[in-house]
């Protein structure tokens, strides 16, 4: 038996350790919901960011925010606690909007990577083919596919081994949330939602790069507005693209060896929160990103925070 002293000094370092990874998460969380909002009002206040492209920012903001007040408290209730309080009923619909943002914000991004295409590849016919008719269906168009690969599948038990709800029925356990995978759902999702939009925008971007490498002359010798802004654009598009990668390459390498085990539950295993929350940082990231790149963010930016400082004096 343990001595009264250690056991003490056991429970004291836990209590440390527990409020450390509060804290930490809560600033993720604050820094999620607070840069996305500044993204959405910077593109609203500022003329110069008001533009047809710019859509698609605002809408991966949009997504990125919904995740930071929907989904990142509930991932950090069940991080910080070993028992869910909320039943399975809600379980079932957090785990389900948790799919879907995060599947929102990846197509969103292979958009932008589209869009920049279109930009780069057909400069002078890119007006007449980014129309806001569009824009719009290429929105509804993520969000209904999000939707498919979450609470389609999810509600319907189709992600289960043996084909019922999670969470649900006799042979669940208790104030638990789990997320239960099995090797079709598993290889679905990862593939549409993850490694055909990765191929997708390594291609797009490896195209940009060779069209900006064989005009590189003419760019530098006819330096205009429209060339700057193009530039500016598909350097933010490779800094999203790069953060992309090293925040979910992990989990989705993780997911899939997890999912083809049919792990009962992938969220015991140590490295399943770690890399989830690796993950749930690019939602935090991309609006530091704009700002560290684009000039115009940084300004507007500068501006909506100096505008609520002085209000606050």
């Amino acid at each position: 038996m343990l001595p009264r002293s250690l056991i003490e000094t056991l429970i004291t370092e836990t209590l440390r350790l527990g409020v450390v990874l509060g804290v930490l998460l809560s600033l993720l969380i604050l820094l999620t919901v607070g840069g996305n909002v500044l993204v959405c009002l910077a593109v609203c206040a500022s003329r110069r960011l008001r533009c047809l492209s710019n859509c698609f920012i605002v809408s991966l903001a949009a997504t990125d925010l919904l995740l930071g007040l929907l989904v990142l408290p509930f991932s950090a209730l069940l991080q910080l606690s070993d028992e869910w309080p909320l039943g399975p009923v809600f379980c079932n619909f957090y785990i389900s909007m948790d799919v879907m943002l995060c599947t929102a914000s990846i197509l969103t991004l292979l958009v932008i990577s589209v869009d920049r295409y279109l930009a780069v590849t057909m400069p002078l016919r890119y007006a007449s083919l980014v129309l806001p008719w569009r824009v719009a269906l290429a929105m509804a168009s993520v969000w209904t596919v999000s939707v498919a690969v979450s609470f389609l599948p999810i509600q319907m038990g189709w992600n289960t081994i043996n084909g019922t709800v999670q969470n649900r029925g006799p042979g669940s356990p208790g104030r638990k949330c789990r997320f239960e995978l099995n090797r079709p759902y598993v290889l679905t999702d990862s593939l549409l939602t993850f490694y055909i939009p990765l191929m997708a925008m390594c291609w797009t971007y490896f195209r940009i790069l060779l069209i900006a490498r064989t005009h590189a002359k003419r760019i530098i010798s006819t330096v205009s507005a429209m060339t700057l802004r193009e530039h500016k654009a598909t350097v933010t598009l490779a800094a999203l693209i790069g953060a992309f990668v090293v925040c979910w390459l992990p989990y989705f390498i993780l997911f899939t060896v997890l999912g083809l085990k049919e792990h009962p539950d992938p969220s015991s295993v140590p490295e399943y929160s770690i890399v989830l929350w690796l993950g749930y940082a690019n939602s935090a990231l991309n609006p530091i990103l704009y700002g560290a790149l684009n000039k115009d963010f940084r300004s507007a930016y500068t501006r909506l925070l100096r505008c609520r400082c002085q209000s606050y004096s």
